[in-house]
């Protein structure tokens, strides 16, 4: 690209985050000619990043800051100052975490010219650190390019709420008003998205990749989105989520309004139900009291479309109980994939239920959808011995509909938390139990296979008609089956295992091989009792 090209102004916005700052704005001023300036915003830091960011500029001509003079409390305040800074066509966002890979602004600069749009579009990777692990968000939207001519076209852009994966025209922003929420507003680019899709832009998707999100599990300050220990974290959800419906139903876009909704019933629901277990009584009694308020907001149609999918069930029975109840059973439906555990109640006429006393909530839904997506749920028992480490399956009935597909056999593989690598693979035939009310299962598992590590089990069951459901296993077993044990290893000398439920109920490993993993483990464990 020639100067005269170079059209985006990139926004970075930052407040006491002096250690990832730089790589920030240095990523940015690495896209190359088709940037023609990177606007740093700083949220009036404490932490010296307002006078490293000067120190940036002092070489960079292309580098601008911006110094807040109070502390706006989020991250919709900055993004305005460099929206209003803008000098470039373009302009798009950056937070001080993360990074843009190289080739992303040109990419998206392409898109948006050659198809003359308003906003382009692309992947988005989360990156978890220090691993490296990455897992795309919304991957079959960016499956493929593509040309939408008005966002109703394609509902499921709603469910992309970030705002830092886009590139948009700065005089399309200014024209219509959009700017983020201001001050302390978590969740500020579920209410952006909202207004860019309402102001019916053409957008281009492309399938590059082009921001990579850092994901700290175990920084001292934790991101909005994943510091959900306060029911503040879930009001603040709760509320974004209502702007962005009202925002859009507000402008006739009702597929996108619905889509919002959707979005909440299979994300937001299901991931926060997952957790609710492990909160305090109060905190579950406040968010269940919370979900309850704003799901009655939600009208049938939000509710009906599929009422089998697992965040509607899930919807349906908080809705139905006025205070907390099943929290277990919720938790394993609103796992990835689902697993609605027993007991399978039916009403007086025989209609499958979710339990005897509420009969309300009806689970016939279930009768009709494909096997792929049923529910279904699978206990798993591992026992690790040195005479050999055997994993042990039992699929359950699920109101006739397994039976119907005839269970054959079921894949099982044990997948690196960390790095994604399959580290031990093996099929076993599914038998039917005398009562034909089950199916189990029994393979052996070569633990030294695996060496170190953190192991997610994830199954594949056939059936005899041709279809297949991925799932993930309930853990069965209460302290003494899932406590460490230390086996014999012909490669380490000896492996140190342990069994363990996920905070969804399933099944998942952690091994420590060699004798100086097994102490370093073991000392972990006497560190933690000792203080």
């Amino acid at each position: 690209m020639t100067p005269h090209q170079a059209k985006v102004s990139v926004v970075v916005i930052g407040y006491d985050d002096a250690a990832h700052v730089a790589d920030a704005v240095r990523s940015a001023l690495a896209q190359g000619p088709a940037v023609r300036e990177v606007i740093a915003v700083d949220d009036r830091s404490t932490d010296g990043s307002a006078a490293l960011l000067d120190a940036l500029a002092d070489g960079e001509p292309r580098l601008r800051v911006i110094h807040r003079p109070v502390n706006s409390g989020g991250c919709g305040s900055p993004r305005n100052d460099g929206v209003d800074a803008a000098a470039a066509p373009y302009v798009m966002f950056l937070d001080s975490d993360d990074v843009l890979p190289p080739g992303a602004v040109e990419a998206l600069l392409r898109s948006a010219e050659a198809h003359h749009v308003q906003v382009a579009a692309g992947l988005c990777v989360r990156r978890e650190l220090p691993s490296g692990r990455e897992v795309p968000w919304e991957r079959a939207l960016y499956a493929r390019p593509a040309l939408i001519s008005r966002p109703s076209r394609r509902p499921r852009l709603a469910h992309d709420t970030l705002c830092v994966n886009k590139l948009y025209r700065t005089d399309f922003l200014r024209g219509h008003g959009i700017r983020f929420p201001e001050g302390r507003y978590p969740y500020e680019d579920f209410v952006f998205t909202a207004r860019v899709l309402a102001a019916a832009p053409r957008i281009a998707l492309i399938p590059d990749t082009v921001y990579v999100w850092h994901v700290r599990r175990a920084a001292d300050r934790l991101s909005i989105s994943l510091d959900r220990a306060g029911i503040g974290n879930w009001r603040a959800r709760t509320e974004a989520n209502r702007a962005a419906h009202e925002i859009l139903l507000g402008a006739g876009e009702k597929r996108l309004a619905r889509a919002v909704r959707a979005k909440f019933l299979d994300h937001e629901l299901r991931m926060y139900t997952r957790e609710l277990e492990l909160r305090p009584p109060d905190y579950r009694s406040a968010w269940w009291d919370l979900t309850r308020a704003y799901l009655s907001t939600f009208d049938a149609a939000d509710l009906g479309v599929d009422p089998a999918a697992p965040g509607r069930l899930v919807a349906r029975v908080i809705l139905a109980c006025p205070a907390p109840r099943d929290l277990p059973r919720l938790k394993e439906l609103a796992a990835r994939p689902a697993r609605l555990l027993p007991p399978y109640a039916r009403d007086g006429g025989g209609t499958p239920v979710w339990s005897t006393d509420l009969p309300g909530v009806s689970l016939e839904g279930l009768l009709g959808r494909p096997t792929r997506l049923l529910p279904a749920a699978v206990d798993a028992e591992l026992r690790p011995r040195a005479r050999g480490t055997r994993l042990r399956l039992r699929l359950h009935e699920l109101y006739g509909r397994m039976a119907e597909a005839g269970p054959a056999a079921v894949d099982v593989e044990f997948v690196h938390r960390e790095e994604g690598r399959v580290g031990l693979s093996g099929t076993a035939p599914l038998v039917a139990d005398r009562h034909g009310d089950s199916w189990s299962a029994e393979t052996p598992v070569e633990l030294s296979a695996l060496g170190a590590g953190v192991w997610d089990l994830r199954l594949s069951v056939r059936f005899h008609d041709g279809t297949s459901r991925e799932m993930s296993a309930h853990a069965l077993g209460g302290p003494g089956l899932l406590r460490r044990r230390a086996v014999p290893d012909a490669h380490h000398g000896v492996l140190l295992v342990q069994p363990y439920r996920t905070h969804s109920g399933a099944l998942g490993l952690r091994t420590a091989s060699g004798w100086r993993g097994t102490t370093e483990v073991v000392s972990r464990r006497l560190r933690r009792l000792l203080h």
